[in-house]
C-alpha cells in the first residue's frame, strides 16, 4: 500500500466524544424513564408493559446507531444485514426454547398420581 493511498472506508461512522456522550445521556434518560414507568403511577397499569417495550426498542436503536454505528448508509448494508440475520436467529432460538419448555411442562407427569395415598 503506498503512502498516498487513502484509508479504506470500512463503513463505520466516525466516533466522536460528542456522539458517545449524547448516546450515554440518551440511554440514561431512557433507563430512568423505564424505571419511572415501573415505580410511579404516571402510566396506567394496562399500558406499563407497552411503555417499557417502546422505551426498550428506542434505547436499542439509540445504542445501535450511536455506539455501534449501524446505519442505513450505503456502506452499512452488509453490517445491517448481518445484524438483522443475527437478531432473527436469536429470536428463533428464544421462541423455540420457550415452545419446547411450554410443551415439556404440559406433558410432564403430575407429581401426585391419582389413587396413591
Amino acid at each position: 500500500m503506498s503512502a498516498n493511498a487513502p484509508d479504506a472506508d470500512h463503513g463505520g461512522g466516525h466516533a466522536t466524544l460528542t456522539g458517545y456522550l449524547l448516546g450515554l445521556l440518551l440511554c440514561l434518560v431512557l433507563t430512568g424513564a423505564s424505571f419511572g414507568v415501573v415505580m410511579t403511577d404516571l402510566v396506567p397499569q394496562p399500558l406499563r408493559l407497552t411503555a417499557i417495550v417502546v422505551l426498550c426498542v428506542v434505547q436499542l436503536v439509540a445504542q445501535l446507531v450511536l455506539f455501534l454505528h449501524i446505519g442505513a448508509g450505503r456502506s452499512q448494508h452488509e453490517n445491517t444485514g448481518i445484524f438483522l440475520c443475527t437478531a432473527f436467529l436469536i429470536a428463533i432460538v428464544v421462541a423455540g426454547s420457550l415452545w419446547v419448555m411450554h410443551n415439556a411442562n404440559l406433558n410432564m407427569m403430575p407429581m401426585q398420581m391419582s389413587g396413591t395415598p
